[in-house]
């Protein structure tokens, strides 16, 4: 007795097969932005919140004159994204309380639209609880043209009460290609109309 080999049945259970293991692959992806921040802030003690501390905690704060901490700075790119990214300095000194500003300055080297999103970490792990940010570019993605250069902007200040025994903190920021806004961005320039050329 012969049996008749069904293809058609393989080829049903293979593309079966193929969309369980895509889903799986997309759940998986989804699920590491969550799991990376629970690691960030439950295991490493980084601070993922990416909100600005509030105007009153700054009012409040008072400035330890006796004290310097370094505040090293850091910036990387990642290799998804085609930009230049450094910080404008590499280190200052601030006494602990002390609002400061600093700058980082990001350029686009390619010939279309990117947005960019910078995702920042402190080291040692222990003083990114004592790190605040009242102004950041970090907070909302960045989006810049074809060969544009923007100096961004950052205001932080180190909490008085950061352990005595550190007196380093060093701010790195990583950014990276916010994929889904650039693909928005250049759908959007791709369906405005052609500006009207000007007859002299």
């Amino acid at each position: 007795m012969t049996v008749v080999h069904d293809r058609g049945a393989d080829n049903r259970r293979l593309l079966r097969k193929i969309a369980l293991v895509t889903l799986g692959a997309f759940a998986f992806c989804f699920a590491l932005v969550p799991l990376y921040r629970i690691a960030c802030e439950q295991v490493f003690g980084i601070r993922m919140d990416g909100r600005p501390v509030d105007a009153g905690g700054v009012d409040a704060l008072v400035v330890d004159t006796s004290r310097t901490i370094k505040v090293q700075f850091d910036a990387t790119v990642n290799s998804e994204l085609d930009w230049r990214f450094a910080p404008d300095q590499v280190e200052i000194e601030v006494h602990p309380g002390q609002v400061v500003d600093a700058w980082y300055t990001a350029s686009n080297v390619t010939d279309g639209v990117i947005v960019g999103q910078a995702v920042p970490s402190i080291a040692p792990a222990e003083a990114s609880a004592f790190f605040a940010k009242t102004e950041c570019f970090c907070f909302t993605e960045q989006l810049l043209g074809p060969h544009e250069t923007r100096r961004m902007p950052l205001r932080f200040f180190v909490a008085p009460d950061l352990p005595a025994n550190v007196r380093t903190l060093t701010l790195s920021y990583t950014f990276y290609n916010n994929e889904a806004a650039t693909r928005r961005e250049q759908a959007l320039l791709a369906s405005a109309p052609p500006p009207i050329e000007s007859r002299g």
